[in-house]
């Protein structure tokens, strides 16, 4: 047994290092792009006047760093080489993405809307494997290139985590499918072309199967954006949408009919692993500035470091990091070498303690800066406000707990069947 990471992708972790000091901090510093990025002028990402929306400079920034990672042969990293990836795993972008957070918040990874140098391209990844022949010739290109994608409409405003109990529904009429509903938090629908918007389609509420996907156009008749919800942490990209008699091609379907909830078991697993790696190298950077400042401040004559109130916490955190890392690693390689469905446990098991522990490692790094580490000065407070969030999305800590205790107590299969996402 060799705990090791693979020499491989070490040396790649050092490669992105220093593409981020060539290319990525020069841009960050360029024409005041880091008023982005400045903790105190936060808002300068969001758009007030049309409704909190993200900034259009600060996305075009985002843009423009995915740009150069994509020229430098970084930001395709997971993709198939044949699109010009690097066939990168699972355990490649949980090392990744926690490396990228443990450095910080920076242009070069700003987890507030899923950005970073190594792309985490849900859209594409899910398009080679499920697509159809046409939709791929039609669709991997521009996803690839970052021309067209697709948000995500599945939670809904009765249900919310409970995806099997969707009231949305389509009925076919001919060649084409009829879609009414509405759907929440419906991500990123603010510049997506495409809303791929899961219904019921067959079979009764509760059934995992029954549930169908279609990739259905934001401009088309009956599509409406209700309102975006203003949240913790601001901008907004999450909305309501409401679907009336909205129509779409057979040719629409994406996963086959009545399998769509596979789809989303593939997604969450494989987003999941990615976020809590992402997580734990937030809570990472928090448990390392937190040692640093420690040594640095002095109050009453002697560093804050030498104080077992100081130390101890913070033991506790590099204590549980450690231990988190191992499972987040261990977990991520036995879903490449055994399936995304076949560690469907021990992905919740990282995912809800990661997204809970980055909270407790940002709030003890408040604590110990004290009134700086509550102020817009230092990034802590930001890290709690947008990795709360994750113990929400993707199924709520409560949701990935029950899904652990299926899988304990003989209620679920490891293996998950076709179609089938219960207690999730």
């Amino acid at each position: 047994m060799d705990f090791d990471l693979p020499q491989d992708l070490a040396d790649y972790l050092k490669e992105l290092d220093d593409f981020i000091e060539r290319e990525i901090k020069p841009l960050e510093q360029k024409d005041d792009n880091i008023r982005f990025f400045d903790h105190r002028r936060e808002d300068a990402r969001t758009d007030w006047d049309r409704g909190g929306l993200p900034n259009h400079e600060w996305e075009a920034l985002l843009r423009q760093a995915r740009d150069l990672a994509d020229k430098a042969g970084h930001y395709r990293y997971p993709f198939p080489k044949e699109y010009g990836g690097k066939d990168g795993n699972n355990l490649g972008m949980a090392v990744i993405r926690d490396h990228l957070a443990s450095k910080g918040l920076g242009l070069h990874c700003d987890l507030q809307n899923e950005h970073a140098i190594v792309g985490n391209n849900v859209g594409l990844l899910l398009m080679i494997r499920y697509g159809t022949e046409q939709q791929k010739k039609e669709w991997i290109d521009d996803l690839a290139n970052g021309r067209r994608g697709f948000a995500f409409g599945i939670t809904e405003p009765k249900h919310g985590s409970d995806a099997t109990h969707m009231e949305t529904y389509a009925v076919r009429d001919g060649d084409e499918w009829i879609i009414n509903g509405e759907k929440t938090w419906n991500t990123g629908i603010h510049t997506a072309q495409y809303d791929l918007i899961f219904a019921r389609t067959s079979g009764k509420a509760g059934d995992g199967d029954g549930i169908t996907a279609f990739l259905t156009p934001t401009n088309a008749p009956g599509f409406k954006v209700e309102e975006f919800l203003w949240t913790f942490n601001m901008p907004t990209d999450h909305a309501h949408v409401s679907f009336t008699n909205i129509r779409v091609p057979n040719s629409a379907i994406f996963g086959g009919e009545g399998k769509g909830l596979q789809v989303v078991q593939h997604f969450f697993n494989e987003n999941r692993i990615r976020q809590a790696a992402s997580s734990l190298g937030a809570a990472q950077f928090c448990i390392n500035e937190s040692v640093q400042y420690a040594k640095e401040r002095k109050p009453f004559g002697k560093p804050l470091a030498s104080n077992q109130a100081i130390q101890f916490p913070l033991v506790e955190l590099q204590t549980q990091a450690e231990m988190l890392r191992a499972l987040i690693y261990k977990t991520a390689w036995l879903m490449d070498k055994y399936g995304a469905f076949s560690q469907s446990d021990k992905v919740s098991m990282c995912n809800y303690w990661s997204n809970r522990f980055c909270c407790e490692a940002a709030d003890r790094a408040m604590q110990i800066h004290g009134g700086l580490g509550y102020s817009r000065h230092k990034p802590f407070e930001h890290i709690y406000r947008h990795h709360r969030r994750y113990r929400i999305t993707e199924g709520a800590e409560e949701i990935q707990m029950r899904r652990v205790a299926g899988y304990m107590f003989g209620f679920m299969n490891q293996q998950a069947p076709k179609g089938v996402a219960t207690l999730d």
